[in-house]
């Protein structure tokens, strides 16, 4: 059965499922083994999927023309290197909160196919290559830090052998982040993948899950070297016509993280005074072309707009009604990502699911 047919199969249940929402305005959605069940068959659809490819490689000579599982063998399907990761991802993060998913035992068997010792090992030695030093720099490094979190979190038998195979790569991530960020001078501002409040969130989400301090001290100086005195972020600017990130958002979430409460109310305040405004409305991205691997961004700037709304909220009572706007971004794409094209199906779900998770502060 082809990818689009097994999509399609699932409309009429996400839509019976969806519409129990009160409303776009007031409805809480929340992950449920049902929802649970749809959304992994994203990644479940895609993680073997070799082609369509995106490789974003370098060629060196001709000895680096090979296919994608021979360059990558662990993280080879799902379009491109960072989604197919983060397929990985959405399948422990499910699996974890949902030990009845269908299937399970097989979904940890994929699992394992993938994250096996020698694939991670091969792994690692690409990154090695000449010409590879850069290669997903930070957006899939996150992403491989923000798995490795979620893995070693998940209380599973697979998780423990999981996460041995995965540390290689884990540590390599690390070295990365530590090399990397004393070279940076200005943080990357854009919508997309080289965000660098949105790999710093998730690094220090890493960090400090494994209480790794000398990670954790780096990037909260970083962030506030970058950040701190950051004043009147223009959030009309957002989004640009192809984000999945919010520049603004991103940014507070970042500093939400690594401020404490009385200085974070403060700068936020100075950074986006318009959110304390319990008035305060932000329109949704608008999606014309779900087939445009592009355009079809915007639902990705929804939900990662809703986890960042979520985040900023959270313990700050006069923030509250963030939540509501972060629930009208999710309840706009979320009914369409099922169903829908390769070009949202590979990724979406991840986030998806991640904003989803968000809502219940985790």
């Amino acid at each position: 059965m082809s990818i689009k047919i097994t999509y399609l199969l699932f409309i009429p249940l996400l839509i019976l499922s969806y519409s129990s929402f009160a409303s776009e305005t007031e409805a809480s959605p929340k992950l449920n083994l049902v929802e649970a069940n749809r959304l992994a068959q994203l990644p479940l659809d895609c993680m073997n999927t070799e082609y369509p490819n995106k490789l974003n490689q370098v060629i060196g000579g001709s000895s680096d023309l090979k296919s994608p599982s021979d360059l990558h063998p662990a993280f080879y399907g799902c379009f491109d290197w960072h989604s197919a990761v983060h397929g990985h991802w959405s399948l422990v993060s499910l699996l974890k909160q949902f030990p009845d998913l269908d299937n399970a035992d097989g979904i940890k068997g994929k699992l394992l196919a993938n994250i096996s010792r020698e694939n991670i090992i091969n792994e690692v030695a690409y990154f090695h290559g000449k010409h590879n030093k850069i290669y997903e720099r930070t957006y899939g490094w996150a992403w491989v830090l923000k798995l490795a979190e979620e893995i070693h979190t998940w209380d599973d038998p697979v998780a423990r052998e999981l996460e041995v195979n995965l540390q290689p790569l884990t540590d390599l991530m690390v070295d990365k982040y530590i090399g990397f960020l004393p070279k940076l001078n200005y943080p990357i501002r854009v919508g997309e993948h080289p965000n660098t409040a949105f790999g710093l969130s998730f690094a220090l989400d890493y960090a400090n899950t494994v209480q790794d301090a000398t990670l954790k001290a780096l990037i909260e100086k970083r962030a506030r070297d970058f950040y701190l005195q950051d004043q009147g972020c223009p959030m009309t600017w957002e989004p640009g016509g192809f984000d999945f990130l919010s520049p603004c958002l991103e940014e507070a979430a970042i500093m939400k993280r690594v401020l404490p409460m009385a200085d974070f109310r403060s700068w936020l305040n100075v950074f986006l005074p318009q959110l304390k405004n319990t008035a305060y409305t932000l329109e949704t991205g608008k999606v014309s072309d779900r087939s445009d691997g592009k355009l079809v961004h915007l639902d990705g700037v929804n939900f990662s707009r809703a986890w960042s709304l979520n985040k900023i909220s959270q313990g700050l009572p006069e923030y509250g009604h963030l939540q509501v706007i972060a629930n009208q971004h999710i309840n706009y794409s979320l009914p369409s990502i099922v169903g829908d094209s390769y070009e949202g199906g590979h990724w979406l779900g991840s986030f998806a699911i991640y904003a989803l998770n968000s809502t219940t502060g985790e």
